[in-house]
């Protein structure tokens, strides 16, 4: 049996929701056969998001983690291949916290790349009817803190542990003038039941070799 952790955000940004949070928990509540799933929130707080994250994957000892935010205006699920070393905030996180191009990890190297296999990943996906691809930028917001976050704490405490990041679209809660890209929170959840049986089916370091690459 493969221990998943699974995690999204609290909603941010004067939003009522958190479509990963929202996706997340329908997961843990219908895990996918062969897989125990644990879902945790975590705070959409620079300098709070790892830490919450550390403990969660101490308290469930997974052999995947899957972490999940927020892309408002993208069309389909997204696999983030990397994550780098910069918080670089347009915003303020929901502490009232915006870095400008501070390390997340001072010292640490300049980018993590996920150690899921992302083309399979969305392989998978894209099979179950869900919309996805790879995306070679998770921002520079909270997100990306996690992305680069998990890298380097698989890379320094963790190294059992296989893990990676995606980004959902607004639910269609969030959209209520139909001028952008939504997915149900459901429609999510399917598509992300389909990828962690992909990662989970797939030795580390192996991936499809397809292109899913980008020219801008």
């Amino acid at each position: 049996m493969t221990r998943v952790l699974i995690t999204g955000f609290a909603p941010f940004g004067g939003e009522s929701v958190n479509p990963s949070w929202q996706a997340a928990s329908l997961v843990a509540a219908e895990p996918p056969a062969g897989l125990t799933v644990t879902a945790a929130e975590l705070p959409c707080v620079f300098g709070e998001a790892i830490p919450a994250l550390r403990e969660a994957v101490l308290a469930s000892t997974p052999d995947l983690v899957l972490c999940m935010g927020q892309a408002g205006g993208r069309p389909g699920v997204t696999v983030e291949r990397v994550g780098v070393n910069v918080d670089d905030a347009r915003i303020p996180d929901n502490a009232g916290n915006q870095p400008i191009d501070e390390p997340v990890v001072p010292g640490g190297p300049a980018a993590y790349f996920s150690t899921l296999p992302v083309k399979a990943c969305v392989a998978a996906m894209r099979e179950a009817g869900v919309p996805a691809a790879v995306s070679n930028t998770a921002g520079t917001f909270v997100c990306n803190h996690v992305a680069y976050g998990l890298g380097h704490l698989i890379a320094t405490e963790f190294p059992h542990v296989r893990g990676g990041f995606v980004h959902v679209p607004w639910a269609p809660e969030q959209v209520t003038d139909g001028t952008a890209p939504a997915l149900e929170p459901a429609t999510v959840a399917r598509g992300v039941r389909a990828l962690l049986l992909a990662a989970a089916r797939t030795s580390a370091g192996e991936d499809l070799k397809v292109t899913e690459g980008a020219t801008h």
